[in-house]
């Protein structure tokens, strides 16, 4: 016995007073109304309505049931319009502003595993280095943490990383791994560079030191104002660069990059998704801000991982 079914037939049969004005109502046979309503009672072991060849009425038993099936029957009904309004809402077009690096390894991944569990969601993805990018504009906003936001502009933490360095397999086969910092001045390095701004030394950190930095001259054998172009160059074999964990974190699963010197590091990221207001927020949007913040957070973790030391087991 379908029970639902059989709940929402004897709601219509009282609704309308008899069981063929019900079943013209649902478009169902008599005898099939009939039938509901007497494996209803039957399951539940008593009568629900007095029948007689003038009227039809609820027994005591009946008219309590009444007032829980309707009960229930609302609930799903409400439960069924917000599965459909939620479902009307994960589609539409979803506008996200982000710097080149970002926008290549961490947006577009993403929102390609996020359009496998919600495929009417559409993106427009504006790629560029904005020093003070219309948040408005857009729904969501991919900006360094260091960006003073206006008020009222909604701000979450995506990525808080590390830039670590890195080499190819090739590479390091060829010219060797740096064991120490001061190493790096017999490689040849890949470093970004600011337009306008004199390239000055390498600064290196050791994070389980806080204050203890390093200066190191180093000959920058390749150059760049675009962090892809380095990465590119140290995929091919170029050099040791610098690159944010959450970017590299493909290459180091995969093994065509080996982060070199771990633990040290040149610096810390930190990049934020702004948003317009919090106030009237899509569900898409909501949605992809929180796959986004787990996508970048599981990138890292598996790096992480990778570094962390194996534990031997005690004999």
């Amino acid at each position: 016995m379908d029970r639902l079914q059989s709940m929402r037939v004897f709601q219509q049969v009282v609704d309308e007073g008899g069981f063929a004005a019900a079943a013209r109502r649902l478009d169902m046979a008599p005898a099939a109304v009939t039938r509901l309503v007497v494996d209803l009672e039957t399951h539940l072991g008593v009568r629900l309505l007095q029948r007689t060849t003038r009227r039809l009425s609820l027994t005591p038993a009946g008219e309590d049931y009444l007032s829980r099936v309707r009960s229930i029957l609302e609930d799903i009904a409400e439960a069924d319009a917000s599965a459909q309004t939620h479902r009307k809402e994960m589609s539409g077009t979803m506008r996200v502003l982000a710097p080149p690096g970002i926008a290549a390894h961490v947006v577009a991944p993403a929102a390609a595993r996020f359009q496998q569990v919600h495929p009417e969601v559409m993106f427009d993805i504006h790629v560029e280095d904005a020093a003070d990018p219309a948040i408005e504009d857009y729904d969501m906003t991919l900006l360094p943490g260091t960006v003073s936001l206006r008020s009222g502009v909604v701000a979450r933490t995506i990525i808080d990383t590390q830039i670590v360095f890195c080499a190819s397999p090739h590479y390091l086969a060829a010219h060797g791994t740096p064991a120490t910092p001061q190493d790096l001045a017999q490689h040849r390095m890949l470093r970004m560079r600011t337009p306008g701004v004199r390239l000055r030394p390498l600064v290196v950190v050791d994070p389980r030191k806080p204050g203890a930095d390093i200066e190191i001259e180093v000959t920058a054998f390749m150059t760049a104002n675009h962090s892809d172009t380095l990465l590119r160059a140290a995929l091919e074999g170029a050099g040791i660069t610098a690159q944010p964990e959450e970017l590299i974190a493909p290459h180091l699963k995969s093994g065509n990059l080996q982060r070199v010197l771990a633990p040290w590091i040149t610096a810390r990221l930190t990049v934020v998704a702004a948003l317009p207001s919090r106030k009237f927020m899509p569900a898409r949007t909501r949605a992809f801000l929180d796959h986004l913040v787990e996508y970048a957070k599981r990138s890292v973790a598996d790096v992480r991982a990778m570094d962390a030391p194996v534990k031997r087991a005690k004999k």
